[in-house]
């Protein structure tokens, strides 16, 4: 085994075991502070600086890495979801709604200096392998973290059940943190270190197509969250009549679903075949199918069709082609990042999804509590079209002005 590859099996080992544990302390936090007698606000409120310090996180956490290498803040990610774990393990007595969201920020912050290292250590480790290996590369990454995320809804229900809500913490944490040690000897030092120190200001990015790519990234995900995150559990649960287990059900599988499309994406993008991956035309005609699918589910529904048949299937044909819009996305952000400046442009650039995110998670609950379900899904077209005309000026993956990348 080359060096290359033992060190990309080795990033996405971290990865994943980093994913699992931060989908089940959602579902830990989710289950137990319900049958603690919190309400549904209070439970939601307990991630909101989980959603927001996303956005903090990778602006600073790409410049950070650029610093000191991605190998280090990929580990100081870990070593923080140790502490958030290990900080839920106090006595009930402790945990008021201030103390669990400052558990949940510092789980946030980690998720983040994870997420960015791995991502933008692919576009070192791949090294001149050409387009076609990086794209295959980061689709199996990113596909398979969206997989685990979603398996980890069920062993974070699963531990609960089995050792309780602090066992299963300290299971979670003792597991991560073996993993912490076993990356930290095996990964090179410095990677993604830049010779010269960068400026803070330097996060922002002077490459058009990247400023671009980060402002559709940003339409994208809030078109996903403003349906998925309130208003979908909520109208299933509401109009649907679904028990809480078949949401959640649904909810984890549409997740590792998704995340399987996204891991083939290479296989389903033709364009990525011969040694040539996608570029910015194939971001906007994947953006315009998109789009399609939210509101054709509100047009059908409207007409008299089955509610429920109509929305899961619809839902989870909207997966499957957003799986391949996100996995094209994460292509493009590394092949327009030269090399010395990969980790400050991830950082940026998952700072816009972070921020997507955050505005389609405030969003689905306003537009569902005043417009409903078919207010949201409306809203989430027009989100779609906003990334597709943001597209239209994307370039092909080529040395970009100002930064000679070497995909």
């Amino acid at each position: 085994m080359d060096t290359g590859t033992r060190n990309y099996l080795t990033v996405t080992a971290g990865y994943w075991a980093f994913t699992i544990t931060d989908g089940a302390i959602r579902m830990l936090v989710v289950l137990y502070f319900h049958l603690l007698g919190y309400s549904p606000f209070e439970v939601a409120m307990l991630f909101l600086f989980y959603e927001f310090f996303g956005i903090v996180t990778n602006l600073v956490g790409g410049w950070l890495g650029a610093r000191i290498g991605l190998n280090l803040t990929m580990n100081i990610g870990m070593a923080m979801q140790v502490v958030a774990l290990m900080m839920l393990t106090v006595p009930d007595a402790w945990l008021s709604v201030a103390y669990v969201m400052a558990a949940q920020a510092f789980s946030g912050i980690a998720k983040d200096l994870n997420k960015m290292s791995a991502k933008a250590s692919v576009k070192l480790i791949a090294g001149d392998g050409g387009e076609s290996k990086l794209f295959k590369w980061v689709a199996v990454l990113t596909g398979s973290k969206n997989a685990l995320k979603g398996g980890g809804f069920f062993v974070g229900a699963a531990l609960l059940e089995w050792i309780g809500f602090r066992g299963a913490l300290i299971a979670l944490a003792g597991m991560l943190f073996v993993v912490l040690i076993v990356t930290a000897v095996m990964l090179p030092s410095g990677v993604g270190k830049m010779k010269s120190k960068p400026k803070f200001t330097q996060v922002f990015s002077k490459v058009p197509a990247i400023n671009w790519l980060s402002a559709a990234r940003f339409f994208l995900f809030g078109s996903r969250d403003v349906w998925f995150v309130v208003a979908l559990p909520v109208f299933l649960v509401e109009v649907a009549g679904w028990s809480a287990t078949g949401v959640g059900t649904f909810m984890a599988a549409w997740v590792i679903g998704y995340g399987f499309v996204q891991a083939s994406a290479p296989k389903l993008v033709r364009r990525s075949h011969h040694g040539q991956g996608p570029g910015g035309g194939t971001a906007r005609l994947w953006a315009f199918v998109l789009a399609v699918f939210p509101a054709g589910i509100v047009i059908t529904m409207q007409q008299g069709w089955p509610v429920e048949t109509v929305l899961v299937a619809g839902l989870i044909l909207f997966g499957i082609v957003f799986a391949i819009n996100s996995a094209v996305h994460s292509y493009l952000i590394l092949a327009y990042s030269d090399y010395d400046k990969v980790s400050m442009n991830v950082g940026f650039y998952y700072m816009a999804n972070a921020g997507g995110r955050l505005a389609g998670t405030v969003l689905s609950g306003l537009v569902y509590q005043t417009h409903g379900l078919e207010g949201c899904l409306w809203l989430s077209s027009g989100f779609v079209l906003a990334a597709a005309m943001l597209s239209f000026a994307l370039p092909s993956v080529q040395p970009v002005a100002g930064e000679q990348n070497r995909v």
